[in-house]
């Protein structure tokens, strides 16, 4: 038997999308991932689909090196909207370093990613759409999880490596 993907129709893209999200809400990211890639090979530039599909991605992370941090930046990145952009690569280092916490890095290596999550939340609360506080409410959980352990967890190790550099000369 010959393995083929068939394509999908225009005209049901609109119902394809929701099933993308019900995947997601069903925390099945896989078959969302699927959905969405069929949209894009129809519709390359839908922007839903590339968001949807960049958060499906994102939903799949582990801490693992094989996390594919690298293929949803390019897709959020491929997002027409500056805000939208900008937000979700915030999503993106965000759900990065809650993984990595997960899989038990150190905190003081998962911080900068954290920061880099707020940088992004930040930028896009600048630009963000009227009555629409998203990005407000993702930094708020970022504080909270780095409220949620001990400040010196964060910088620790930083700080032992630079008592072991000794007094200065």
């Amino acid at each position: 038997m010959q393995l083929n993907l068939k394509p999908i129709s225009k005209a049901c893209i609109a119902e394809a999308i929701s099933k993308a999200e019900v995947y997601r809400y069903l925390n099945e990211p896989g078959e969302a991932e699927s959905i969405c890639r069929d949209i894009l090979s129809e519709q390359a530039d839908n922007q839903t689909a590339l968001r949807l599909l960049g958060l499906a991605i994102t939903d799949q992370f582990t801490g693992a090196v094989s996390d594919r941090y690298s293929e949803a930046d390019l897709l959020f990145r491929g997002l027409t909207s500056e805000y939208e952009r900008v937000y979700h690569l915030g999503i993106l280092q965000e759900r990065k370093a809650k993984a990595q916490l997960r899989a038990g890095r150190p905190p003081h290596n998962v911080y900068p990613i954290f920061a880099e999550a707020m940088v992004l939340f930040e930028a896009a609360e600048k630009i963000r759409p009227p009555d629409n506080d998203e990005s407000i409410l993702r930094w708020n959980r970022c504080v909270r999880l780095l409220q949620s352990r001990p400040a010196y967890e964060w910088t620790k190790e930083m700080e032992e490596f630079d008592a072991s550099e000794g007094p200065p000369v």
